[in-house]
């Protein structure tokens, strides 16, 4: 498969390594300082663009990649407050987006596992709810797109809860996101389940980015044969 590259920084330079290990090629390698090679023979060959740059930029170079005819898989968060403009443009113009808020196969499992946790626990109103991600403090955005999957998760089955907000809950209604950003700490999402009697907490840790990265070959594996919105879940199953 050929791969092209929109951002290449250490997460665009992992995949690359990954991508050449499961033996595929890299055609064009895209950054800040050649936006430019967009428009190239060379883009234009791959099967997939692999995109992982700022929630400024996400979606021009979504944008110009599909005006290329090249289908995105990308990791870049924080750009959510235009998922259904971006939805519907891909729906009404025939493009493929594979978009995640985490690419790793772990915290996929683990944003499954959370909404049946949050099924089970809407039984047992004596208990409030709070999420806590912690990240390395290059992270552009906050709360992490992971946290908002997450909390969105419970929102859908927990009549108690329907909306976020960052830092503590003022409001019964409110699911609070506690956002730390600290040293290279790749990920870390823990969610509280909290009552007078006892505490639930369910976290999982990312050890390194190579999960992530890994996920995202994965997804320009699976986006490679088909079109259109597509997500973790519909490469899974779950």
């Amino acid at each position: 498969m050929k791969i092209a590259l929109i951002g290449y920084g250490k997460m665009g330079q992992l995949i690359e390594k990954i991508a050449l290990q499961r033996g595929h090629t890299i055609v064009a390698k895209v950054d800040v300082d050649n936006m430019g090679d967009i428009q190239t023979d060379a883009f234009r060959s791959a099967d997939v663009a692999i995109e992982f740059t700022t929630p400024q930029s996400a979606v021009n170079n979504y944008r110009a990649a599909w005006r290329e005819g090249v289908k995105v898989v990308s990791g870049t968060t924080g750009w959510t407050l235009q998922m259904n403009e971006i939805r519907q443009e891909v729906e009404a113009n025939g493009h493929t987006l594979f978009w995640a808020s985490n690419f790793s196969v772990g915290v996929n499992v683990f944003i499954a596992a959370n909404r049946r946790l949050a099924e089970l626990m809407n039984r047992f109103p004596q208990y409030d709810v709070r999420l806590s991600e912690t990240h390395h403090t290059a992270k552009k955005d906050a709360p992490s797109g992971t946290a908002i999957t997450l909390a969105e998760a419970v929102m859908d089955n927990l009549d108690a809860k329907d909306t976020w907000v960052l830092g503590d809950a003022k409001e019964p209604n409110q699911m609070g996101i506690e956002a730390i950003r600290k040293g290279e700490v790749p990920g870390i999402h823990t969610v509280i389940y909290d009552s007078n009697a006892d505490t639930i907490t369910f976290t999982h840790s990312a050890k390194s980015r190579e999960g992530f990265a890994l996920g995202a070959v994965l997804a320009a594996e699976y986006t490679a044969e088909h079109s259109g919105w597509l997500t973790m879940n519909d490469m899974f199953g779950f």
